[in-house]
């Protein structure tokens, strides 16, 4: 066995018995919850063609964790979805003519190509419209708002990402409201992009309680401290802004 080898089994092997050791050294409270028969949520995640991979990743990494709960790529057709930069897929485990029912629905963002692609694609929408009937949550985040205000299914207020609002508020007649993530009924939308992952937390606390929300939150780790103070719209001046639409406009060609 070469040197790295048993390194990695040391390390992998420190974790799984600190994994082991930990019910019995915190006691009851750390015990992961039970379902008591019933079936944890089922979580799908549209993809289409364009869209921003951090917007159905960043929940679907969250999401998985709740006990019993399926979180399912969806597409059009089953199989690869490029992002908006054509450089990376994630793949569709199943075709929308497959899926008919879901606890929580989530429609992503995408550049421009992509998203007014989603939002004049009737087979989407017919599809986001009859998997909206049965929902317990229907999600967006980024301009999936945009999606879903095609769909029809906006009201009153919603956030989307910054660029978009003017969008937003234009053509769909909801007021756009500059926060991480908007419930309006059980229709929330999330900002932009990043803002996926604090809708995913939120959605946790809904679904399997907050201790489950604050433990998965530590599960991976999410405790931001970016380098800079300039994730803000509202605080950010017009030659950044520029350069953020430049640069992601670039990297979607």
């Amino acid at each position: 066995m070469t040197t790295s080898q048993t390194t990695r089994r040391t390390v992998l092997g420190g974790l799984a018995a600190a994994a082991l050791a930990l019910p019995a050294a915190t006691g009851t409270a750390a015990a992961v919850p039970v379902l008591d028969g019933r079936p944890g949520p089922k979580i799908g995640i549209l993809l289409y063609d364009g869209f921003s991979l951090l917007d159905p990743t960043g929940p679907a990494e969250l999401l998985s964790r709740l006990p019993g709960a399926t979180v399912t790529m969806i597409g059009e057709r089953r199989g690869p979805v490029r992002t908006d930069t054509g450089r990376t897929a994630v793949f569709a485990d199943r075709a929308v003519s497959e899926v008919d029912r879901l606890d929580v629905l989530l429609v992503p963002g995408a550049g421009n190509r992509g998203t007014v692609a989603a939002m004049n694609n009737p087979v989407l929408l017919d599809w986001i419209r009859r998997i909206d009937r049965h929902t317990t949550w229907t999600t967006s985040v980024c301009t999936g708002a945009l999606i879903l205000g095609s769909a029809g299914l906006l009201r009153e207020r919603a956030t989307t990402y910054w660029a978009s609002a003017p969008y937003l508020e234009a053509t769909f007649g909801v007021r756009y409201v500059p926060e991480r993530y908007v419930q309006v009924g059980k229709v929330i939308t999330a900002a932009g992009v990043s803002a996926g992952i604090d809708l995913a937390l939120f959605l946790a606390a809904e679904l399997a309680g907050e201790e489950v929300a604050r433990a998965v939150q530590l599960a991976v780790e999410y405790d931001p401290q970016p380098p800079f103070d300039a994730g803000d719209a509202a605080a950010a001046g017009p030659q950044l802004k520029e350069l953020a639409l430049r640069l992601l406009a670039e990297s979607q060609r």
